[in-house]
C-alpha cells in the first residue's frame, strides 16, 4: 500500500498501485476510482514512431484507421513505383490520400472503394502535373471497373476541391501507342505488320486532329476515336497488305483492347474521309468506297484544310447560298413581269431589242426561261452530283439525332363515334333552345 493522499471522490486514504494490462495504475482500494494512470504503447502508428501514449487514447477504432492509413499509403507508393513516376508525384498522391481518409465523406465507405481512392489520388497527380496517364491503365492495374473508378475520382474531386486539368489529345495519343506491340516483329507478329513508331504516331495524329476539327471528338470518349485513327494511319502506311486486316484483328496484334464504340469511330472517320476525298482533283476518277480511301490518307491529310472547305460548308455560307438562290429567284420572276409587260409594245423595238429577239434561244431571247448565273464561291450542278452536296460541319449528334419514342397514335376504333358515349345534363342544357324542349327535357327528367 503507497500512501498518496485521499481519494477525490470519498476521501479515502486507502491508496494502491494496481497493475492493470501491464499499466500501472493508483486506484483508491475504498470507491474503485483511478487517481492516474500510465502510459501504454498499443497504436500501430505510435509503436512504429516509438512514441507513449495513455491508455484512453488508445481506442480501437483510432487504431484501425491507422492500419488503414499505413497500408492505403504503401499501396500509392508501390502504385507510383510500378508507373516510375517521380518522387514528388508520390508525396503529392500521399498527401491527397491523408486529406482524403480524414475527410468524414470516405469513414464509411467500402474497402474496395477505399483501395480504388489511392489509385484516384495517383491519377489527379499525374493529370495536375501534366503526366500522360489514363484512367484505363489505372484500373487494369488496379484491377477495378472503369465505372466504379470513375465514381470514386469525382467523389474525391468534388469532396477535396481538386482541379484537375484535362489531357491534351497529343500526350494521350503518344501514351496510347506507347502499349502498342507493332513496333518490332515477333511471333505474333508478321513482318509485314511492323511499323515504324515515329510514322505511326505522326499520322495518327494527323487523323485525330481531323476527327477533333470534324466534331467527331466533342463529347465522346478519346480512347476509341485514338484506336481507330491508329488503325487507319497503320493500314494507309502500307495499304497493300493490311486493307484485309479488321480492327479486332489489328488490336489482337497490338496486344491492347478494343473499345466497344471504336466502330463507330472508324465509321464516321471514313464518312468524313471519303467526302474529303470527292473534292480531291485526281480520285474523282476511282471509285472510292470504305477501304479504298484508305489508299490516298496521306493526300488527304496534306491538303486536309482546302478539302474540308470544299467538302462542308459552315452555316454562314449555307445561308448566304439561300440567299443568291432567293436572289435569282426573284430576278427570274422580275423578268418574267418585264417581258409581259413589254408584249405590247414589241412593235416600237429599238434594233439592239429586235437583234435580241432574233438569235438562238437559250442567248437571252424572250421566250427562252430565265437562267441564274452561278455564282464563282458556290459549287456548280456537275460538282454537287459528285460530291454529294454540301452539308454543314455539324456534329454526329445533330446529324443523326436518336429516335424519340412516340405515343401510340389512338386506332380507328377508339376514334369512332357509336352514339352511346355518355353525355352530362349541361351538356344537353346548352344544346336546348325554345321554351318546348325545356318542359319536355324537365318531364323526362321527372320520370321515376
Amino acid at each position: 500500500m503507497a500512501e498518496r493522499g485521499r481519494c477525490p471522490e470519498c476521501g479515502s486514504a486507502e491508496l494502491v498501485e494496481d497493475s492493470h494490462y501491464a499499466q500501472q495504475q493508483l486506484v483508491c482500494a475504498a470507491c474503485g476510482c483511478v487517481l492516474a494512470e500510465g502510459l501504454l504503447t498499443t497504436t500501430y502508428s505510435e509503436e512504429e514512431h516509438l512514441r507513449e501514449v495513455a491508455y484512453s487514447h488508445s481506442t480501437g477504432q483510432k487504431e484501425q484507421l491507422s492500419r488503414c492509413l499505413q497500408r492505403g499509403i504503401r499501396r500509392v507508393q508501390d502504385l507510383c513505383k510500378v508507373l516510375q513516376l517521380p518522387t514528388v508525384f508520390e508525396e503529392t498522391a500521399v498527401s491527397y490520400f491523408q486529406r482524403a481518409l480524414q475527410h468524414p465523406s470516405f469513414h464509411l465507405v467500402s474497402v474496395e472503394k477505399k483501395e480504388l481512392l489511392g489509385g484516384c489520388c495517383v491519377f489527379v497527380t499525374c493529370r495536375q502535373h501534366n503526366w500522360p496517364l489514363t484512367m484505363g491503365t489505372i484500373c487494369s492495374l488496379l484491377y477495378a471497373k472503369q465505372e466504379l473508378f470513375a465514381g470514386v475520382f469525382l467523389s474525391l474531386q468534388k469532396e477535396l476541391g481538386l482541379s484537375v486539368p484535362a489531357l491534351s489529345l497529343a500526350d494521350l495519343v503518344k501514351t496510347h501507342l506507347n502499349s502498342f506491340q507493332l513496333f518490332q516483329h515477333t511471333a505474333n507478329v508478321p513482318a509485314p505488320f511492323v511499323e515504324d513508331k515515329e510514322k505511326m504516331v505522326t499520322r495518327t495524329m494527323q487523323l485525330v486532329e481531323l476527327a477533333s476539327e470534324t466534331w467527331l471528338v466533342t463529347g465522346r470518349h478519346p480512347v476509341p476515336i485514338v484506336t481507330a485513327a491508329a488503325f487507319l494511319s497503320w493500314q494507309s502506311l502500307q495499304p497493300a497488305a493490311r486493307l484485309t486486316c479488321t480492327l479486332a484483328r489489328f488490336c489482337k496484334l497490338a496486344a491492347v483492347d478494343l473499345p466497344p464504340p471504336a466502330h463507330l469511330r472508324l465509321k464516321e472517320l471514313l464518312e468524313i474521309l471519303l467526302r474529303m476525298a470527292s473534292q480531291l482533283a485526281w480520285v474523282r476518277v476511282f471509285k472510292l468506297d470504305k477501304k479504298t480511301v484508305v489508299k490516298h490518307i496521306g493526300d488527304l491529310l496534306q491538303h486536309r484544310i482546302f478539302l474540308l472547305k470544299n467538302a462542308f460548308c459552315l452555316e454562314e455560307e449555307e445561308e448566304e447560298e439561300e440567299e443568291q438562290q432567293q436572289c435569282a429567284v426573284d430576278l427570274g420572276e422580275g423578268s418574267q413581269g418585264e417581258e409581259s409587260q413589254g408584249k405590247g409594245s414589241l412593235g416600237k423595238s429599238s434594233p439592239d431589242e429586235g437583234s435580241l429577239g432574233e438569235g438562238p434561244p437559250g442567248k437571252g431571247s424572250p421566250s427562252s426561261p430565265p437562267q441564274a448565273v452561278p455564282d464563282k464561291g458556290c459549287p456548280s450542278g456537275g460538282e454537287h452530283q459528285r460530291g454529294g452536296g454540301r452539308r454543314p460541319l455539324l456534329p454526329p449528334c445533330l446529324i443523326h439525332p436518336r429516335k424519340r419514342l412516340r405515343t401510340a397514335a389512338p386506332s380507328a376504333l377508339d376514334a369512332a363515334i357509336t352514339g352511346d358515349e355518355h353525355i352530362s345534363d349541361s351538356e344537353i342544357e346548352q344544346y336546348l333552345r325554345g321554351p318546348e324542349e325545356i318542359r319536355a327535357f324537365r318531364k323526362v327528367k321527372a320520370w321515376p
